[in-house]
């Protein structure tokens, strides 16, 4: 049983309530996956043929560019993700963080490769979220643009719409995508059904279309449109643009129902209506000012509005999803600030709502909709980011491949060869867009590439600090034997990083109390390299002299580090806790930058202090009971 999803695996001799489960999942999974590339259809045609690429609906034209949607479709979503990125599941968890783990991991010993693999997977996440504002803008815009098809006087209202839409999204969230996935499911399967039903109807007007299908028409479109096929590429893998976002929510709903919703109901739907606006398009070319809607029949143009509306909706949940998964991981692994993790689901660990990035998303993602007013203009910002992260993504599974894996070096090279060729052409080809708006969802992966490093950063040198300024614990708990302090019932309990140094916490109690507790347990917790921790390497206890004690708390980065919980599991370890006649000490650091100290430059020294500040407290992210706790103060200088 997959342990993120509760996932049932699939048998013959299934009973009905475990495939009742499994197609909850996999309409859960269409519900809140497949929203971004199932709304690709809304844009991706128009975008190609934008005047600005000098392209015109000619048959050969037409032909080519669905040729190469087509070859997309199964080259990047069907064989990459689906079929070869989603095998690098890190305990059913996906997403990049969740591949960076496992690349790390079969990186061995290489300290240098494991640099490489953190700064890759950082540069991807931070990309990844770059995208996670353009999508819902670019995707609620589409599809409230339909008005200017249906009713031109009503042009002037389409962004005030967007803004209205995006709001109740943002609203919706803390809900959580179970129960979105419960709403929006049927949503999306009726979206996809128009899709193929609107596709095969403009098919049979033209089924000459179909000969696109032969990859053959998209290379004779290379050979002879010149620099225009390299602008066009930056349009075309809008189609596969939520890929990423099939393997970050992998969580979510576990690889089996992804692959199947995606292989016999998405995929084919997604076909079915580029080759019916591609068949529009060979009978009437004018219609190219709107191939998606002028392919719909007049009288299902305004429910069809409203249908992509609320598809768009869920086009944006599947990257907000993501977005909240890649969040939580990063912070588990040191990589930005702790924050509030609320989950929304009893059966699903995956299925979490982080309050702080939602009102950071939606902020940002009303003001780019007000910012650049129409998808056209968000066309040329969005691609870069996305294709980016794609071509990581695709380093880090080749690294898994070879080393974990076992993949023959042959294999690898020539896998990894092509898969990086398609990834560099398509983000080659964003590049020209660069100064059209490609340069917005740079600036935001910067922005938060800046922020992780500076905060892993930051915490590697407080730790510096704290170990220099610190005493050895050996030496310490020798001199506390032979000169005992007055003693006082019960066990304290204090939170370290380091067990081979004296606690800041402690000894600043013994210096203002002036005593210690019958029994002193100094507690680290490391959170691993894998989504949950075994039961038998969760807890960790080493015995030292003076009932002093070394406790160490596994905890995966997918789970919640839940210190009195795990205490409640120590006696069967040995070491058991009355958590009422337990008291946690915990030293808070106050973070000083200083220019003299090496390091950071200042001005990200200024930035991790602010950081640092308004992080969640350890002890509410550690759900340590507030009553139980005594914090002391501490200032780090860096």
């Amino acid at each position: 049983m997959n342990a993120q999803t509760q996932q049932p695996t699939a048998s013959a001799g299934d009973t009905p309530a475990q495939h009742g489960a499994r197609s909850t999942l996999i309409l859960g999974a269409i519900g809140v996956v497949f929203g971004d590339i199932g709304t690709s259809p809304l844009y991706t045609m128009h975008e190609t043929f934008l005047p600005a690429h000098g392209l015109h609906p000619y048959p050969a034209t037409v032909l080519g560019i669905l040729s190469l949607i087509t070859w997309s479709l199964i080259m990047v979503v069907a064989v990459k993700y689906v079929s070869l990125v989603m095998r690098a599941d890190n305990k059913g968890e996906g997403g990049i963080m969740a591949l960076m783990t496992l690349a790390q991991r079969a990186s061995g010993s290489s300290l240098h490769m494991r640099r490489m693999v953190v700064l890759m997977a950082l540069l991807g996440a931070a990309l990844f979220f770059g995208d996670g504002v353009i999508t819902p803008s670019i995707s609620v815009l589409s599809a409230v643009e339909g008005l200017e098809v249906a009713a031109p006087g009503l042009v002037h209202w389409v962004v005030p719409i967007t803004v209205a839409v995006l709001l109740g999204l943002f609203w919706l969230q803390r809900h959580g995508t179970a129960k979105v996935g419960a709403v929006f499911g049927p949503v999306m399967v009726l979206w996809f059904l128009s899709l193929g039903v609107i596709g095969v109807w403009n098919i049979i007007q033209a089924p000459g279309v179909l000969y696109a299908l032969n990859p053959w028409y998209a290379v004779r479109f290379f050979m002879t449109h010149g620099f225009a096929s390299a602008l066009a590429l930056g349009s075309v893998v809008l189609c596969v643009t939520g890929a990423e976002a099939l393997y970050t929510d992998m969580g979510h709903f576990g690889r089996v129902p992804i692959r199947s919703a995606w292989f016999f109901f998405v995929m084919p739907a997604l076909l079915l209506n580029y080759y019916g606006q591609g068949g529009l398009l060979l009978v009437h070319p004018e219609a190219i000012a709107n191939p998606f809607y002028h392919s719909v029949p007049d009288w299902a143009i305004f429910p069809m509005i409203g249908l992509a509306t609320l598809s768009t909706v869920i086009a944006s949940q599947a990257v907000i999803s993501g977005a909240f998964t890649v969040t939580r991981q990063a912070i588990q692994l040191g990589f930005l600030p702790r924050m509030q993790v609320v989950h929304t689901s009893r059966q699903a660990i995956g299925q979490i709502f982080l309050p702080w990035v939602n009102r950071a998303l939606m902020v940002t993602v009303i003001a780019t909709v007000v910012g650049f007013g129409s998808s056209n203009a968000l066309a040329g910002a969005y691609g870069i980011a996305v294709t980016g992260t794609m071509a990581i993504d695709t380093v880090l599974v080749m690294i898994v491949a070879r080393r974990m894996w076992h993949w023959s070096r042959v294999l690898v090279i020539v896998l990894g060869t092509v898969l990086l060729c398609i990834d560099l052409s398509y983000f080659g080809a964003n590049t020209l867009k660069i100064f059209q708006g490609g340069w917005f969802p740079l600036v935001l992966g910067v922005l938060m590439f800046t922020v992780m490093t500076t905060w892993r950063r930051g915490r590697e040198l407080v730790v510096r600090e704290i170990k220099q300024s610190g005493l050895a614990l050996a030496p310490f708990i020798a001199n506390m034997t032979e000169h005992p302090p007055h003693r006082v019932p019960g066990t304290a309990v204090f939170l370290t990083a380091d067990q081979q140094a004296v606690p800041h916490a402690l000894l600043h109690n013994l210096k203002h109390n002036k005593v210690l507790h019958e029994r002193n347990v100094l507690l680290t917790v490391r959170i691993l390299e894998t989504p949950t921790a075994d039961a038998d390497e969760r807890i960790h206890i080493t015995p030292l002299v003076g009932d002093f004690y070394g406790l160490e708390l596994r905890f995966g980065f997918a789970e919640d580090p839940n210190i009195p919980l795990a205490l409640s599991r120590c006696p069967s370890e040995g070491l058991g806790f009355d958590l009422m006649d337990t008291t946690f000490f915990l030293s808070r650091e106050s973070i000083v930058a200083n220019e003299r100290r090496p390091g950071m430059a200042m001005w990200r020294d200024k930035m991790f202090a602010f950081m640092a500040r308004n992080a969640l407290p350890a002890t509410a992210f550690f759900q340590i009971p507030g009553n139980r706790l005594i914090e002391l103060g501490a200032q780090v200088e860096i």
